[in-house]
């Protein structure tokens, strides 16, 4: 369990906070790229880190993430007018670029040197990866540009999505190092999900409930390996990478796409689960893409018109009592994905950690949290930049294999725990 002060730490990313100034050293997924598909569409609210953004798309193509509000009397610049390189308050006419500087106050000559003193708060906001991604830290410490594996294969062979979660960040976060929870609460979708069935490994997740876990530390975050019973005295690992602050990787199976995830808070009390599919080897069929654009493997159905999940607490999570107890899904609800956003929101916006009760199998989400804990406190104590904002520290690979029993993960694993572009994944 947590102290309440260190509950507080971690889960608190507003401007001034620890964690909010730790998250606010990376590049992090803002939009999706078709969210703003064409130079000077229609602008889009944005709300990361508690600060309320609008993203911008000018008449050059130049992306840029400003605060939403004019400078003048603090109209929404949401209701503005994309044009001729900036967005034009439709209130009194001011005009800002996509970097927040002032191109125009209509009611004040040029002359006076007014517009020049307005600026806007700007963050950079960049395209890879089929991702818009903004770095909101101080600009002398702006990493260089990310360089994750499921943004630097060709497009065709990577899917993004989005979803909405109304939890904090960190418990949702906590459930994508969690391997212990797959062989109760996705039971009845390893077999059935197209984006999982199929796999050798899904017998081992089935057949042994209670995994052995071995944790690991890496240089930019952890290794968290769970283990499970195999054929003739030997073992079925799976490697979870998590990588500071937030991302995480779920381990292959078969020749699916192999997925993983950001979790970037929204407010202190909502996020966005980032999913993400990729093959390193070929490009994702038509049969896969489809299915991911259904809601299915990680992924999930949408209300129309929004990336709130369809299913949501509103509505119970569309729960299904019948296939609950038939078990054609453990939980009665619908989807991996949504499995998983349905009880982390049980929990409450920000769950109490310092009434649980640990066990083993929770060491990965331990150790995450003592690392992010050291970082904070580092990084506002001494300045010590974290680690996960290099390139060369997000150049990893989650995996599924099996070993002998007298080898452990690391010992028989480790070359396929790094990217080796063009190279398949280590998969059962």
């Amino acid at each position: 369990m947590l102290r309440a002060e260190q509950n507080e730490l971690l889960t608190r990313s507003g401007p001034g906070t620890p964690m909010g100034d730790l998250f606010r050293r990376y590049w992090i997924p803002a939009l999706l790229a078709e969210e703003l598909p064409e130079n000077d569409c229609p602008p889009v609210r944005v709300k990361l880190l508690s600060e309320r953004l609008l993203a911008v798309r000018d008449t050059e193509g130049k992306y840029g993430l400003i605060d939403e509000f004019c400078a003048h009397r603090g109209v929404s610049l949401w209701f503005g007018r994309n044009e001729e390189c900036g967005i034009r308050c439709p209130y009194h006419g001011w005009k800002f670029a996509v970097n927040g500087e002032c191109l125009d106050v209509p009611s004040e000559p040029e002359e006076s040197g007014f517009r020049k003193k307005i600026k806007l708060k700007s963050y950079p906001l960049m395209e890879r990866g089929g991702i818009l991604w903004t770095y909101m830290g101080p600009p002398e410490l702006q990493p260089p540009a990310p360089e994750w594996e499921f943004i630097m294969v060709p497009r065709d062979q990577t899917f993004s999505s989005k979803r909405f979660q109304e939890s904090n960040w960190l418990q949702a976060m906590e459930g994508g190092i969690d391997s212990a929870h797959v062989s109760f609460l996705h039971r009845g979708n390893l077999n059935s999900d197209p984006l999982f069935k199929g796999a050798r490994g899904n017998q081992y997740n089935l057949n042994d409930s209670q995994p052995f876990f071995e944790v690991v530390d890496a240089p930019a975050g952890l290794y968290i390996g769970a283990r499970r019973r195999a054929e003739n005295e030997s073992y079925y690992w799976r490697i979870t990478p998590w990588v500071m602050p937030c991302f995480t990787m779920v381990p292959p199976r078969g020749d699916h796409p192999i997925h993983g995830h950001f979790w970037i808070p929204i407010d202190d009390e909502n996020c966005w689960a980032w999913s993400f599919d990729y093959h390193p080897t070929r490009k994702l069929s038509e049969y896969e893409l489809n299915a991911m654009k259904d809601g299915k493997g990680i992924h999930v159905k949408y209300v129309p018109g929004t990336y709130r999940p369809l299913a949501n607490k509103d509505n119970d999570y569309l729960m299904n009592r019948d296939a609950q107890r038939a078990g054609t899904t453990y939980s009665g609800i619908e989807g991996i994905g949504m499995q998983d956003a349905s009880l982390q929101e049980s929990m409450g916006p920000i769950v109490d950690r310092t009434k649980e009760n640990l066990t083993s199998t929770d060491n990965g989400i331990i150790m995450a949290r003592l690392k992010l804990i050291r970082a904070t406190k580092a990084l506002a104590d001494k300045g010590v930049l974290p680690p996960g904002r290099l390139p060369e520290e997000q150049q990893v690979r989650s995996a599924a294999i099996v070993l002998e029993a007298e080898k452990n993960f690391l010992d028989g694993g480790a070359t396929w725990l790094q990217v080796q572009a063009g190279h398949p994944f280590a998969s059962v």
